[in-house]
């Protein structure tokens, strides 16, 4: 009987053991076949999401100022089908979480399908980043740094470079790959990759500073002191490259190639933009002017320029002179503004703190009961700064 008993709980044991496999095969099998649906039905999904995207920058045409159909033709059209298949197989990888609980098999299909994800959403942001670049960025960079070859290049690879992390960041996530353990086991060859191209980093770096800081172009005069015994070199830079900078020097004929990183550290002086702008301005008085009322004429001025900032407080220069009629005289005071600038863009702000001065200047006249007209506007000349 005994013998009976533990034989039929045995057998209930085992029937209860095969129910449980059971459910699990019938349950990995539905899991399964619904990934499988999902995969036959991706390349249908990233059409979708291609017509989708569509659909979205009409809507945003129609209701702001956002030019959807030249976005349209630039950026969707030439790329339709990566932005398909990656769409595809980004719903592929957000399917791939029904069989989660399964981790052997996770992690096997994690691998192909976070692999191909990674690569697709790569090459995707590689060939928009490359037309942006194309399209935009150069003649943005032409526009303010005045040559485009090697500061396209540096922006290019870095935003490459910024394209693969991402990308090997996204199939880490997709295999649950502990990102802060993996960065602190990392941590110390970082470090020795990091000091053993310590060199390389800082002349990148001092490339960088350089194009963006621009304080000399390719085809200027520049005087630097690289040993501070000797005399100034002096000379004109012929190239900025990725490394270096040569500089050809005045009276010798000899190329000096400078690290970026050296010229970087540098007090440099531009001599090819230290450029003074000499600004005359007129002022007809409807009577002779005393001496004292020269004087006050004269301090007006130099308050009121004290105001704006770029003038050379130190030259400006007034001159009185009377006319020779007898029935009206009057005084002429010319007045000349020295304005330096280190580039095109600040001497016209320039110019436009010296309109604002001469408003001023006005005004102070008038209360002092000075009336006056200016005869013709106000002249500029260009004069270099002598070396």
């Amino acid at each position: 009987m005994i013998a009976f008993e533990g034989q039929r709980a045995l057998d209930n044991v085992l029937m209860q053991i095969d129910q449980e496999i059971l459910r699990y095969v019938l349950e990995l099998m539905i899991r399964l076949a619904l990934f499988s649906v999902v995969v036959i039905a991706s390349p249908f999904v990233g059409r979708w999401l291609l017509q989708l995207v569509i659909k979205l920058l009409q809507l945003l045409g129609r209701y702001t100022v956002i030019d959807a159909q030249a976005i349209r033709k630039t950026f969707i059209q030439p790329f339709q089908n990566s932005l398909s298949l990656t769409g595809a197989f980004l719903f592929i990888a957000i399917s791939l979480n029904l069989l989660i609980q399964y981790e052997d098999l996770y992690n096997f299909l994690g691998v192909i399908v976070y692999s191909i994800l990674s690569a697709a959403l790569a090459w995707f942001a590689f060939r928009i980043a490359r037309r942006l670049i194309h399209s935009s960025v150069i003649s943005w960079v032409n526009r303010w740094f005045g040559e485009v070859s090697e500061v396209v290049l540096i922006f290019e690879t870095l935003i490459y470079v910024l394209i693969i992390l991402l990308a090997i960041v996204i199939f880490a996530i997709g295999l649950r790959v502990n990102l802060v353990a993996l960065g602190a086991s990392l941590g110390i060859s970082g470090v020795a990759i990091a000091f053993a191209a310590q060199q390389t980093l800082g002349r990148l770096f001092g490339t960088l500073e350089l194009y963006l800081d621009r304080p000399y172009v390719s085809g200027e005069y520049i005087r630097v002191n690289f040993n501070p015994y000797a005399e100034d070199v002096y000379g004109l830079v012929e190239a900025i490259g990725l490394r270096s900078t040569k500089i050809r020097i005045v009276a010798q004929n000899t190329m000096m190639i400078v690290p970026n990183s050296t010229m970087a550290g540098k007090n440099i002086e531009n001599v090819s933009r230290g450029k003074k702008t000499v600004a005359m301005l007129c002022l007809d008085f409807f009577k002779p002017l005393r001496i004292d009322e020269q004087a006050l004429v004269s301090r007006i001025i130099e308050q009121e320029s004290r105001l704006f900032w770029g003038f050379d407080q130190t030259n400006i220069r007034i001159q009185y002179s009377s006319t020779d009629d007898p029935e009206q005289p009057t005084t002429r005071a010319r007045v000349f503004f020295f304005i330096t600038s280190p580039s095109k863009n600040s001497l016209e702000l320039r110019k436009r703190l010296l309109e604002l001065a001469n408003s001023a200047i006005a005004q102070k006249l008038a209360a002092q009961n000075l009336r006056f007209v200016v005869p013709e506007p106000t002249v500029y000349v260009d004069s270099p700064m002598t070396l």
